[in-house]
This record gives C-alpha cells, structure tokens and sequence, in this order.
C-alpha cells in the first residue's frame, strides 16, 4: 500500500477537523497524532511541524477556491451574471468543505503576520480583485449603483457570505443553492416589499 500519501491525506483530514472544532492553538501534534492512530514523532515523517500541517489545508483551500473564482471571471457573461456565480460557488464551498472555511475564517487574519504565511496575502489580494473587478464593471455599465463604495460593498458581501459557515448546517431547511437564492435576492432587491 502506498502509506505515504495515503497516511499525509488521513493527517490533513484528521488535523482539519480537529482544528476547525478546537481552533489550531488548541489542536496538539499528540490529539493529530492520537487519532491517526500513530505516534507523535511519526507525524514528523509526513510534516516538518503543525504549522506545515496548517499551511498546506490553508494553501490547498485557498489554491482552489481562487483557481474556481479566476474560472468564473473568465467565463461567459455579465458582471451581474458573475458576482451571482461568485457568490453561489462561495455558498456551496461553506456547504462542501465547512471545515477549511471554518479554520480560514478563524485563523487567517493572525496568520498573514506570520512568516511561511506570506501566500494567504497574495491570495486575499486576488480574491479581493477578482470580486472588486465584477463590482466595479457593474458599476460601469449601469448594472449596479454608483453611489456605493465598491471596495464597501465587497466586505459587506463577503462577511455576510463567508460567516455564515458559523451556522449554517448542511442537511437542515436548506441547502447552499436556497441560501444563494435567498442571499441574491436580498442583494439584488433589498428588504423593500416596494
């Protein structure tokens, strides 16, 4: 059997559970160890560290979360159409891989201080660009309003989508397309029954 990458798989899933329910402070080389069911010190055959450990789940996320957002603003469509697909991807991604979310959402805004880190900047910056672009074409061509801060309106969207990891559950009275609905539509329309 093919131990090692079978074996760094286990340990990056065990390790993103565990630091996503307990945060990575908490989370100990023994609890990542215990429960892959090998000893502390053969964890050190895989990873140099936990902060290695923490830096692939957190490259590996957010490598594909931007690879998906990069594929959306290079496709067909509106800016409008685009920001929605933003969006609806960032919805069922909470849906998907809650965890990763979870440990992005908690952990990220300390560890972009920290050295071996330096990629969660570059990959925010993108992101950022990539949502601002859609906002301010938008803008641009009539679709959104002028009137608001682009820059604003990202955070605002972002926050709002992104926290929602905290309490959404998957398999409840919705599913991450019925969030995006119900999200698009209040950001499309307001609360206004007008």
């Amino acid at each position: 059997m093919g131990d090692g990458t079978g074996r760094r798989e286990q340990i990056i899933a065990i390790a993103t559970r565990l630091i996503a329910s307990r945060g990575y402070s908490s989370t100990t080389v023994r609890d990542i160890a215990d429960e892959a069911g090998i000893l502390s010190g053969s964890l050190y055959h895989h990873f140099a560290s936990k902060e290695a450990v923490l830096q692939e789940i957190l490259h590996t996320f957010q490598h594909d979360t931007l690879s998906a957002f990069e594929r959306i603003a290079a496709g067909g469509g509106s800016p409008r159409e685009h920001l929605d697909q933003l969006i609806e991807h960032a919805f069922l991604t909470i849906e998907q891989r809650p965890d990763e979310v979870r440990i992005y959402q908690n952990e990220t805004g300390f560890l972009m201080t920290q050295p071996g880190f330096e990629f969660l900047v570059d990959g925010a910056a993108r992101i950022e660009e990539i949502w601002l672009e859609q906002i301010t074409a938008g803008q641009r061509d009539g679709v959104f309003r002028d009137t608001v801060d682009p820059r604003l309106a990202f955070r605002f969207i972002r926050d709002a989508v992104w926290s929602t990891v905290f309490w959404y559950r998957p398999g409840g009275s919705h599913t991450a397309a019925s969030l995006s609905a119900n999200y698009l539509e209040l950001l499309h329309s307001g609360l206004l029954a007008s």
